[in-house]
């Protein structure tokens, strides 16, 4: 806006990643008590704004032209967890300032995405990958509801599953959605072969999506399926569109999401995102709405790529059910202690290149490293380390080292997001 109309932006002198005190010059519409997350940078306002707030890095932190056009600019994410009261920004400046009517509501929503999917089908089938999620899991229920029987949904076993994960989830939703079959194809020995010798992680992702839509056509094929009387059903959400692409503005590029982007042009096939402009608060208030119990909407993220990107450096079996095993117990206690439902999400990293000398009784080890991860957030684009009880730290580290073979060293991870992100890779 400040480029367009005259104004000019520039990096800043420093850095704002984190907590920054937001100073407010007037009271105005748009603005409420407030501290702010993350300031772009420096810029020269464009003739007939004024600064109506600033941080110590910058004297332009939000700017105004209220009187003439009604034109706000703020230099941080309003949208954010860690931004306090930036919700009821948001909510000043759509009620108030733009006149609209807070109408929304999950129910319509609802109603109608099953109303644009029946619109799409014009007799065709519909396909989706489930992974048991919280986010293919209400897409699954959402088209499942729509279509019935003319929704034909797969899971793909890639081998970077959680431990017993395949069998699992097709007994939990095949009762949370009933008159639900969920087909499952066991692709472990596609998916190790692969990836044998990788260690890049945007290469592993993706290898992991194109092994994914390979597995898609063999599904499809075993169904009986042409791919033209198909629609593909992906469970992805706006922040997956966020860090993956640049989506309606010069947003960087964070990093490659499997479900983003569509399908090689060889499959003629049209993608429906139902949940591609929800959050992950709001995808669970829809998974309520489709009555999904508490086991499957409130279960912590998983993402697509799986254990790929959870193993940092080159994965196989041996690696793989390794972790599998220590993420198992993580999340285990985590559920005895009444933890995990205090969590956003949490999960075990394997160093499988890192390897500490450790003392098991009278003999000397050299095994892997094992990081446990915990956060809080409620939209996932913002997230704090989760401060967990020494006592239960404890009990895990305790029980992964006796328990796992080749690990004798656990760590727990105090990043938030930003500067870390919440997966490892």
């Amino acid at each position: 806006m400040c480029h367009s109309l005259g104004g000019k932006v520039e990096a800043g002198v420093k850095r704002e990643f984190g907590h920054a005190d937001l100073l407010i010059r007037e009271d105005v519409a748009l603005q409420s008590q407030n501290g702010a997350k993350k300031t772009k940078g420096r810029a020269k306002i464009p003739p007939g704004f004024a600064s109506i707030a600033y941080t110590s890095n910058t004297e332009y932190a939000a700017i105004e032209d209220q009187v003439v056009r009604h034109f706000y600019g703020v230099q941080y994410h309003p949208e954010v967890t860690h931004t306090p009261n930036g919700a009821t920004m948001i909510k000043n400046f759509v009620l108030k300032v733009v006149g609209c009517k807070g109408e929304w509501n999950m129910h319509d929503f609802c109603q109608k995405q099953i109303d644009i999917i029946m619109s799409k089908l014009h007799g065709k089938y519909v396909v989706g990958a489930v992974s048991g999620g919280v986010d293919s899991s209400v897409a699954a229920a959402l088209v499942h509801k729509a279509i019935g029987d003319r929704f034909r949904p797969f899971m793909v076993d890639t081998g970077l599953l959680r431990k017993d994960e395949a069998r699992i989830v097709k007994e939990r939703l095949e009762s949370h959605i009933p008159g639900m079959k969920l087909k499952v194809l066991d692709a472990t020995g596609d998916f190790y072969k692969e990836l044998a010798g990788v260690t890049e992680p945007e290469k592993k992702r993706k290898i992991i999506g194109r092994l994914f839509v390979e597995a898609f056509e063999k599904a499809v094929s075993e169904m009986g399926l042409p791919h033209e009387d198909c629609l593909l059903l992906q469970g992805t959400l706006y922040p997956d569109v966020i860090e993956s692409t640049s989506y309606k503005g010069p947003s960087s590029v964070i990093k490659t999401h499997h479900n983003v982007g569509g399908l090689p042009d060889r499959m003629k096939m049209e993608v429906i995102e139902p949940l591609r402009l929800l959050f992950k608060d709001e995808v669970r208030a829809l998974g309520r709405e489709l009555g999904l119990p508490v086991t499957s909407v409130m279960r912590h993220p998983f993402p697509g790529p799986g254990l790929g990107i959870r193993i940092i450096g080159e994965i196989n079996k041996e690696t793989a059910d390794r972790l599998s095993h220590a993420d198992d117990i993580y999340i285990e206690e985590l559920r005895k202690t009444g933890h995990y439902d205090k969590i956003g999400q949490a999960f075990a990293v394997l160093l499988p290149t890192v390897r500490s000398v450790g003392v098991m009784g009278d003999h000397r080890t050299y095994e892997n490293v094992c990081i446990l991860r915990a956060v809080t957030t409620t939209d996932f684009m913002t997230a704090d380390w989760y401060d967990m009880p020494h006592d239960v730290l404890a009990r895990i580290s305790n029980r992964i080292i006796n328990e796992v073979k080749g690990i004798n060293r656990v760590c727990y991870d105090v990043s938030s997001k930003p500067p870390a992100t919440i997966e490892w890779e």
